[in-house]
């Protein structure tokens, strides 16, 4: 790739700084500028392993030398800002000095015979962001987020899924009477009823729904449930986390597959 000439940027009154900001602080900001902000080392490396090409490389000031040398060919086009503006644009504690901007993939239809996870408002960004991870790890391509549910591309459901996104089919903004297309058995959890997960013969592909961190999963879409399961809590506490119990789940269906 040839290396595209830096663009340089050291005001923050620069409409490109202001519009690259929204993009890195405003959780909604992506569907208005239809592009997503990637920051850091892992999240960018993790994009192009799944063939993206980023639209803009960003780099502080500081970094643009070791830039240029790995990085800087890999985007249509460079932008370097001052290392104090780098600041104010990253998301972070501790700034990464880099980021991509990429194009917003097309949004997909839900497809109903597709192994899926179902987020029914679940509002929490980190607890989003790992179920993802939990989702591409054990096989579950398909994700179909409830309207109330925390913006699936945000900034910080980007950090926490670590580039799980792009090994996924992300559908969202989706009615609970959605779920109606559902090819596959819909299995949901609970916290006080239901059969022991680790009793149960799991079909596969099958679609679990996880709900909202406080409420749990809505009445209308725990009218569908195929099956509704209890995750064994010998420890004695009252519930898990929304995350964590996706990743038991999850997992019970892959090892369930394999055998």
């Amino acid at each position: 790739m040839t290396t595209a000439e830096p663009q340089f940027v050291a005001s923050a009154a620069n409409a490109l700084f202001k519009d690259l900001r929204r993009l890195a602080h405003d959780s909604t900001a992506y569907r208005r500028q239809g592009r997503l902000w990637l920051e850091g080392d892992h999240l960018c490396r993790a994009a192009l392993e799944r063939g993206v090409r980023p639209a803009a490389a960003v780099f502080a000031e500081s970094f643009w030398t070791l830039a240029a040398v790995e990085w800087s060919g890999q985007a249509e086009r460079n932008i370097v800002v001052s290392d104090a503006l780098f600041a104010g644009l990253s998301a972070l504690e501790s700034p990464s000095r880099m980021g991509f901007v990429v194009d917003m993939p097309h949004a997909p239809a839900l497809q109903p015979g597709q192994a899926c996870v179902v987020l029914d408002r679940v509002q929490d960004a980190g607890n989003v962001g790992a179920i993802l991870r939990s989702a591409a790890a054990f096989g579950f391509r398909q994700v179909a987020a409830i309207t109330g549910t925390a913006a699936l591309w945000s900034p910080k459901v980007l950090r926490a899924g670590m580039g799980a996104h792009f090994g996924l089919c992300l559908v969202e903004g989706l009615e609970p009477a959605a779920m109606q297309a559902l090819d596959v058995p819909l299995i949901m959890t609970s916290s006080h009823q239901g059969e022991l997960l680790h009793k149960q013969q799991l079909p596969w592909p099958c679609a679990w729904a996880l709900g909202h961190e406080g409420q749990g999963v809505s009445e209308e879409i725990a009218r569908r449930a195929h099956l509704i399961v209890r995750i064994a809590q010998p420890g004695g506490e009252e519930s898990l986390n929304v995350a964590s119990a996706a990743a038991i789940c999850l997992h019970a269906s892959a090892t369930a597959r394999q055998t």
